[in-house]
């Protein structure tokens, strides 16, 4: 329980200075003001999710499409403006419902339901790194075996994972990708960002920034840019994921595939990407 590591009332102060700070900027106060906290924290959330996929959406497709055209993406496999429209269409009917998790986390954090934390002087920078590398691996653990569920079991492949496997060749997989899926398996993939708060103690800082990253981090390995990282899930790996449907589960590693045999590395030939479409 979050009660052994300070005041509850702390988390609710830091969550209404966020609040603040992100509605404050974006909205006039009178629109905001009058809402419950909990959809104070939902706005916040829907606002700033919006903010990240465009903006880190839009600027990494002009440095890969513009910039360095030809560089790392042959000018005809730039992924059409159909589909990134299409893509942008599916990722904002899903984001109310996406940043609903965060702020049901929130809530629960607040509530003290949680193992989560306020502050560093509640425990040492040691535990505080071990915390966050335990945390992290119970994310890889939970999001691989609710990825390779989602594929498994067809019911779940067919009426929610199927929206986000349309992308699967060169010319349909764009940053924007990243977040085109049905809200339900957005929201069960990111599940294990919220188990692991009743499991391992995390900062709340560390819990919300891992879950924002998400946004910036799907829009990467959907990029098709292999940047052979061991041991990162790059786009390389995760775009064989796209072209065979039965590797690379993991999350922001290769370990689980590597553990549970689902692996498949990229061959030198399919750095930048794959182009082949699976039946």
């Amino acid at each position: 329980m979050a009660t052994g590591y300070g005041y509850l009332t702390q988390f609710v102060d830091e969550t209404t200075f966020y609040n603040r700070i992100v509605l404050s900027y974006l909205l006039p106060s009178n629109l905001w003001e009058p809402l419950p906290h909990f959809l104070q924290t939902w706005l916040r959330n829907y606002l700033a999710g919006n903010l990240l996929y465009f903006i880190s959406g839009f600027l990494w497709c002009f440095y890969i499409y513009y910039l360095k055209l030809n560089v790392y993406v042959p000018k005809d496999s730039i992924p059409t403006r159909k589909a990134m429209i299409m893509q942008i269409y599916v990722a904002m009917k899903a984001m109310p419902w996406y940043t609903l998790l965060p702020a049901i986390s929130e809530y629960m954090i607040e509530r003290g339901w949680t193992k989560c934390y306020s502050s560093l002087d509640q425990i040492n920078w040691f535990l505080c790194l071990i915390y966050i590398a335990l945390y992290l691996a119970l994310i890889e653990f939970g999001v691989y075996w609710t990825h390779k569920e989602l594929h498994e079991i067809k019911f779940l492949y067919k009426h929610l994972h199927a929206t986000h496997h349309i992308y699967n060749k060169q010319n349909t997989l764009s940053p924007f990708a990243g977040l085109a899926f049905n809200p339900l398996d957005g929201i069960l993939q990111a599940v294990p960002h919220v188990i692991a708060l009743f499991i391992v103690p995390v900062h709340l800082i560390t819990h919300l920034s891992l879950l924002f990253l998400e946004g910036i981090w799907t829009a990467s390995i959907h990029d098709c840019i292999h940047g052979n990282i061991w041991p990162i899930m790059g786009a390389g790996y995760h775009t064989i994921h796209h072209t065979t449907y039965k590797h690379n589960y993991g999350h922001y590693t290769i370990c689980m595939d590597w553990m549970f045999g689902s692996l498949k590395v990229p061959l030198a030939e399919e750095d930048k990407c794959l182009k082949g479409k699976v039946k």
